[in-house]
């Protein structure tokens, strides 16, 4: 990607090495089994809008409560490469959700992003780099733990920069459905949905946001030119390496179609490859579509 003349976000938390990779997990009023945990993980696995969410649901139904910082937040080093990396996409995005919110006057917030390793405390409860990037609306902030991207690369066949900045500028597409209240409306009606319902819903949700990912893409790229040859292939195969029926057969064997929560692969690329083609965020109406 050229982003040698793009400025670095502002909103970086470096929270690597705070972390512990020790013992069970707290969630809501009680300990998860690991049983439990995998099944949450198999359900939202990569790319999820708060996956803390699917396991207050398997537990109790309550939503986890905060966590609390036990030391003060800090800049990544200057020399760090991997960080300023992220810190370019984020502040692309940045000028790009800006401009889109002005013309349609309102305006935009930037979220934050933390960079952790291992667990970390989030507004929305604990977070673990297990469960792959994350979103969480409570507190909007992005949640990374950058092995993520080398699990990307040797795990899932999908190397690049412009992968790795599909995974940010997917996340941050969630932030802009919390600003915009669709993650609301969607909660709201997953509360009265059945299973399938529910289900259905996040998947509509997370399509979404590979479209709006498709359109920062898009956007960034008329701006500034930072998209390199060959590179929307690299995100293309991150979006279908991380659909839901490719996750299924590798982690279970089957595919089980009323469990998806975010699309397959072919969905994913379809929603992806449509923002990044219009740069238009009218072109995202997943849950318009007769199907997603």
């Amino acid at each position: 990607m050229r982003l040698d003349d793009q400025k670095e976000s502002g909103n970086i938390e470096d929270r690597r090495g705070m972390g512990s990779r020790g013992g069970g997990f707290s969630i809501g009023r009680g300990r998860l089994g690991i049983g439990t945990i995998v099944v949450a993980l198999a359900a939202s696995y990569f790319l999820g809008i708060d996956p803390l969410l699917v396991l207050g649901v398997l537990t109790d139904g309550a939503p986890p409560g905060p966590a609390r910082l036990q030391e003060p937040a800090r800049r990544p080093p200057a020399d760090d490469q991997a960080a300023r990396f992220v810190a370019k996409v984020l502040g692309s995005t940045e000028e790009t959700w800006r401009e889109i919110f002005s013309e349609n006057h309102a305006r935009y917030e930037d979220p934050g992003l933390v960079l952790f390793s291992g667990v970390t405390p989030t507004a929305c409860g604990t977070g673990q780099s297990a469960m792959g990037p994350f979103y969480c609306p409570a507190d909007r902030k992005v949640y990374l733990d950058l092995s993520f991207f080398r699990e990307l690369k040797e795990r899932f066949h999908s190397p690049g920069e412009f992968a790795e900045a599909y995974v940010i500028a997917h996340e941050v597409g969630h932030h802009v459905q919390n600003l915009l209240g669709i993650s609301d409306q969607v909660r709201e009606m997953q509360r009265s949905a059945g299973p399938a319902r529910a289900n259905a819903l996040s998947v509509r949700l997370e399509l979404q946001a590979d479209c709006f990912a498709g359109v920062w893409g898009h956007r960034a790229d008329a701006a500034k030119g930072i998209i390199e040859p060959g590179e929307v292939e690299q995100a293309l195969t991150a979006a279908s390496a991380i659909g839901d029926d490719h996750l299924q057969r590798q982690t279970q064997g089957r595919v089980v179609p009323e469990s998806f929560t975010h699309g397959t692969s072919a969905q994913r690329v379809r929603w992806f490859r449509r923002g990044l083609a219009s740069g238009d965020l009218r072109q995202c109406d997943t849950f318009g579509a007769a199907s997603p």
